[in-house]
């Protein structure tokens, strides 16, 4: 009997692992097939929803956690003031809004089909300002610098990336100067952009007194896994008087160019007037979920002179309750009656946005788009080329930039309308990102970015269906299963 229990002992334990293992399965395939219901229930594009859903019910063990990390596309917690007024801070800022709107800009007969980003911005086009392109790094961290050095109360610092190097040594020196003269200053990072920052560095600008803090997306008990959003703003206030928005980091790279890619081709712009407030407004609401406080600034608008330069500040994100900034592409392409010319370090758009740049080429309007030749993310470089070639047919141009890296994000709309601000034409911009854009209607402006466009082209091969056919059969697969991970990028 003994020798009998011995065995039967010893066949039962011979199965325990394949017990734990089936139970550790089911368990998996459970979670994924619950995963699935969700993504089916909250994936904003249906391409998107497909491929997760495949990915959970067919590899449970590597999708479940990478869905529970990176495929979550509303971001929990984020109050923006503009949307909730009942809020703490919408209510603090109630009065603030109610004199910032009166600001508004009455836009012409010709203009009035640009209105329609005023909904989605909560906010009207403000007149009263004054607004000036910054092409590359030296004008535009000439202008950033000499601003900070001229603030006399206040500086809201905010940007995605911010590296520890010459560049961003001049930064913290001159915020250090500001603060020891008794300039509040209150610098904000990303903590996925800004990674590799040394605690040395932020520990100096504590010491001065300046107030620092990232914006961790992390931040809340139901958000300790959504690592796939960033705060990709780059934002400068200074006095509530002057602001600055575009493409520029911190680092560099912005000044003096890439190691491997050569030459940083960027835009950023200057805007003095009303318009300011507004980006201070998105670096308040960005403030207060980062620190939990509302700060007490100033909020009297100032106007530059006589200039009536009519700007609406457009922020966008992921706790937006409508794809914000997809939107706004969308309604430029849609308004524009002879022109849209886009420029975009990342194209990788929506089905809707490549319906309308194709509809916008048949219809007559020159529709171009620049994007770079030197790629710094090759998925996104080689999802790029799923769909160029539809869009050639319809007759869109594709220029790519050959001198340097173009990391601009910018459009004109026929000669009245352009932007410039941090939205990529991708996914992750359109959804996963906080972005900002600054519209600016004004011919004169509009004549400068057309102006910079052209310098751009002439720095540019254009494209033609023959790039595309000569390409290998392996580049090919290798563009459509790239694309395929567009909507999680």
């Amino acid at each position: 009997m003994v020798a009998e229990r011995d065995i039967i002992s010893r066949t039962t334990k011979g199965r325990r692992p394949w017990r734990r293992w089936l139970m550790w399965a089911s368990l998996f395939h459970f979670v994924g097939f619950a995963s699935s219901v969700d993504a089916l229930m909250s994936t904003r594009t249906s391409q998107g929803a497909v491929a997760w859903i495949v990915s959970l019910n067919a590899l449970p063990y590597v999708a479940v956690p990478a869905y529970w990390v990176f495929g979550r596309t509303k971001f929990q917690g984020y109050v923006n003031a503009r949307r909730d007024e009942d809020s703490e801070l919408g209510q603090a800022l109630l009065t603030k809004m109610t004199e910032l709107r009166r600001q508004r800009a009455e836009l012409n007969h010709d203009n009035k089909h640009l209105a329609g980003v005023e909904r989605l911005a909560k906010l009207p086009f403000l007149q009263g300002n004054e607004v000036s392109l910054l092409i590359d790094g030296e004008d535009t961290f000439a202008s950033l610098f000499a601003g900070i050095e001229a603030a006399e109360r206040y500086l809201l610092v905010q940007f995605y990336i911010v590296r520890a190097d010459d560049v961003g040594i001049a930064l913290q020196t001159r915020l250090i100067e500001k603060a020891r003269e008794g300039v509040d200053v209150y610098f904000l990072y990303d903590e996925v952009g800004s990674y590799a920052l040394p605690a040395d560095y932020l520990r100096a600008m504590r010491e001065a007194g300046i107030q620092v803090h990232r914006f961790h997306s992390t931040r809340g008990a139901g958000n300790r896994f959504q690592l796939n959003f960033r705060n990709h703003r780059k934002i400068v206030v200074a006095d509530g008087a002057r602001a600055w928005v575009g493409g520029f980091n911190i680092g560099n790279e912005y000044l003096q160019g890439h190691s491997t890619l050569g030459p940083w081709r960027d835009t950023h712009l200057l805007v003095e007037g009303p318009a300011a407030l507004a980006l201070q407004l998105v670096f308040s609401e960005d403030w207060h979920w980062a620190t939990e406080e509302i700060l007490d600034l100033p909020w009297e608008p100032s106007v530059p002179g006589h200039h009536t330069v009519p700007v609406l500040i457009l922020p966008s994100g992921p706790a937006d309750s409508f794809d914000t900034a997809s939107l706004m592409v969308q309604q430029a392409i849609h308004s524009a009656n002879h022109r849209i010319w886009i420029s975009s370090p990342y194209f990788v758009p929506d089905e809707s946005v490549l319906s309308m740049l194709k509809l916008a080429a048949i219809n007559g309007v020159d529709v171009r788009i620049l994007i770079p030749q030197r790629p710094d993310n090759l998925l996104l470089y080689f999802a790029a080329y799923a769909f160029l070639a539809p869009l050639l047919e319809a007759g869109v141009k594709v220029y790519r930039y050959e001198e340097g890296f173009l990391h601009g994000k910018s459009f004109l709309v026929d000669d009245v309308g352009a932007a410039v601000g941090t939205v990529n034409l991708d996914n992750r911009s359109f959804r996963l990102n906080f972005e900002v854009s600054a519209l600016v209607v004004d011919s004169a402006f509009a004549a400068e970015v057309e102006a910079m466009f052209e310098r751009d082209f002439a720095r540019a091969r254009e494209m033609q269906l023959a790039d595309l056919e000569i390409l290998s059969i392996w580049y090919r697969i290798a563009a459509r299963a790239a694309y395929l991970f567009a909507p999680l990028l």
